[in-house]
C-alpha cells in the first residue's frame, strides 16, 4: 500500500511538473501536430520546433495544461484544418487570418464551446457555415470576410449572445439576411458586404441598440429600408450602396449627425455627411482570385 500511495504521489507530481513546463495531453498535442502538418508547417513562415514544449511554439497560449490560444496571423499557412482541431476543447482564442487555408471548416469545429475569438479571414475556404455555429456560446468575434464561403447564413448565428462583432464580407453566401441577427444585443459591428444576399432587411436589425457599423453594400437586397433603422442610435458606420432597394425614406428620418461614414446609392442623401476612411470596414474590397473556385 505505501508504494502505491508512494507512486500516485509521484504521479501526480510529476504531471504538475510537466504542465508547469508548458506541456499539454497527447490529445491536444496530436491535434496541433495535425494543423501543422496539414497547413505545411515546414513552409511557415515562423515554423514550430515539434520537439520542444508546446508553450514555445508561435502562436501557442497554454493555461493549467491546455492550448487555450492559437495566433498564426500572416504566417503563411498553406492547406485545409484537420478535424482533429476539434480535440482543443480549452480554446478560447482562435486566429488564422491572412493565409492560404483551403477545403471547408471541418465538423468537429462547431465543438469548440470555449471560443471566444474566431478569425479565418482572408484565406481560401469553401463550403457552407455550419447550423451548429450556435454553439459557440461564449463567441464574441466571428470574423471570415474574404473566403469563398456558399450558401445562407445560419440562423443559429441569433443565438450566441454575446457576439460583439460578425463579419462575413466578400464570400458566395446567398438567401436573406437572418430576422435571428436582430436577437444580437450586444453587436457592434455587422459586415455583409460584397455576397449575393437578397431580399428585405430584417426590421429586427432595429433592435441592435450597440451596433456601430453595418455594411450590406454590393448585395441584391431590395424592398424598402426598415423604418426600424431610426431606433440605431449608436451607428456611425453605414453603406448600403450597390443594392437594389425600392425606398431609402427611412434614412431620411434619421439623424444625420451620428454618422462617420454613409454610403447610398441616393446622391442626394450622401452629400450630408462627412466619409471618413475606415480601413476595419473597407478592407474587405480585393477579394482573392482562386483559380480554382469553382471546382
Amino acid at each position: 500500500m505505501i508504494r502505491v500511495a508512494i507512486f500516485f504521489f509521484y504521479l501526480m507530481f510529476s504531471t504538475g511538473v510537466t504542465l508547469a513546463s508548458g506541456q499539454v495531453s497527447l490529445k491536444e498535442k496530436s491535434a496541433l501536430v495535425d494543423l501543422f502538418n496539414s497547413t505545411k508547417g515546414e513552409d511557415w513562415n515562423t515554423s514550430w520546433d515539434l520537439n520542444a514544449p508546446v508553450n514555445t511554439w508561435k502562436g501557442v497560449e497554454v493555461k493549467n495544461g491546455h492550448v487555450v490560444g492559437i495566433t498564426l496571423f500572416m504566417n503563411n499557412l498553406n492547406g485545409s484544418l484537420p478535424e482533429s482541431i476539434g480535440d482543443l476543447k480549452h480554446l478560447v482564442n482562435l486566429n488564422l487570418a491572412f493565409n492560404q487555408i483551403t477545403g471547408v471548416l471541418p465538423k468537429d469545429i462547431v465543438q469548440l464551446e470555449e471560443l471566444k475569438v474566431f478569425r479565418l479571414e482572408m484565406n481560401r475556404i469553401k463550403g457552407n457555415i455550419p447550423q451548429e455555429v450556435g454553439n459557440f456560446k461564449k463567441l464574441e468575434i466571428f470574423s471570415m470576410f474574404n473566403n469563398f464561403l456558399t450558401g445562407p447564413i445560419p440562423e443559429t448565428f441569433g443565438e450566441l449572445k454575446n457576439l460583439k462583432e460578425l463579419n462575413l464580407s466578400s464570400n458566395n453566401l446567398k438567401g436573406a439576411i437572418p430576422k435571428s441577427i436582430g436577437n444580437l444585443s450586444n453587436l457592434k459591428a455587422l459586415g455583409l458586404f460584397e455576397n449575393m444576399l437578397e431580399g428585405q432587411i430584417p426590421s429586427e436589425i432595429g433592435n441592435l441598440a450597440q451596433l456601430k457599423e453595418l455594411v450590406l453594400s454590393n448585395n441584391r437586397l431590395g424592398g424598402d429600408i426598415p423604418e426600424e433603422f431610426g431606433q440605431l442610435a449608436s451607428l456611425e458606420i453605414l453603406q448600403l450602396q450597390n443594392n437594389q432597394f425600392n425606398s431609402l425614406n427611412a434614412l431620411h428620418k434619421m439623424d444625420t449627425k451620428q454618422f462617420l461614414v454613409f454610403d447610398t446609392d441616393d446622391k442626394s442623401l450622401n452629400p450630408r455627411f462627412k466619409e471618413i476612411q475606415f480601413e476595419r470596414t473597407r478592407m474587405a474590397d480585393t477579394k482573392f482570385e482562386d483559380e480554382n473556385e469553382n471546382e
